[in-house]
């Protein structure tokens, strides 16, 4: 019991600690102006507009750092800070999402395989425990099995993630420097917003496959028992 209740502090802490760090890094950043004086919806459209974009829209959304891409209208949607801001908070992040844009654009292969994911991913995060629970009660291994295999989808998925985010911001740091829209120390600060981001990706992905790893040895259990 002792060792369970650790366990789940520790995949519970993992991911506060991500978003506390994206959260922290963000403010400080967001109060350190580009020289450049313009504003995240600016320099998303900048970069769309040099890269061909032209039909990719830059709007405002709603809520704190609900910043992200939609390849099915094609849409950069900022948070008010970053569509408004001056900030290299705001800078970098208006760049990700456009990352996201341009390999949409290029058809990118880990993006398409994501997107190919979408649905199997949403299926087995509603499933994956009901099946799972099922075993456990019912001692049936197979359901317990099925739980697995239907939980493996989403930590796919999240896999998957990671390089498409590591690549959106590559190509966001390639594109604000590249076009001068931040300069010398800017670039050290947009890297580290940036960083801070994908830590939160690599944190859920790490608790995922931890998750999994877990409830693979409790299924390898469950056939010695029989």
């Amino acid at each position: 019991m002792v060792g369970f209740i650790v366990y789940f502090l520790i995949i519970t802490a993992i991911p506060i600690i991500a978003q506390m760090r994206v959260k922290k890094t963000f403010k400080k950043y967001s109060r350190v102006a580009t020289t450049s004086g313009m504003t995240g919806a600016e320099m998303a459209r900048k970069i769309l507009d040099e890269n061909g974009l032209f039909d990719v829209k830059v709007v405002e959304g709603r809520g704190f750092l609900s910043d992200h891409y939609n390849p099915l209208t094609k849409t950069v949607a900022l948070s008010p800070d970053n569509y408004h801001g001056h900030s290299v908070a705001g800078a970098a992040v208006a760049a990700h999402e456009v990352g996201h844009a341009i390999q949409d654009a290029e058809s990118y292969a880990f993006l398409r395989f994501r997107h190919s994911l979408v649905p199997v991913a949403n299926i087995s995060s509603n499933m994956s425990f009901i099946f799972i629970l099922i075993g456990i009660f019912t001692s049936l291994s197979q359901m317990f099995l099925l739980g697995i295999v239907l939980m493996a989808a989403g930590v796919l998925f999240q896999l998957i993630t990671l390089p498409v985010e590591f690549n959106a911001s590559s190509r966001a740091m390639d594109q604000i420097v590249s076009l001068g829209l931040i300069r010398n120390e800017e670039e050290r600060h947009a890297k580290k917003v940036l960083n801070a981001a994908a830590m939160t990706y690599v944190a859920a992905a790490a608790v995922a496959v931890i998750e999994l790893l877990r409830l693979v040895l409790i299924y390898t259990g469950m056939q010695s028992d029989d």
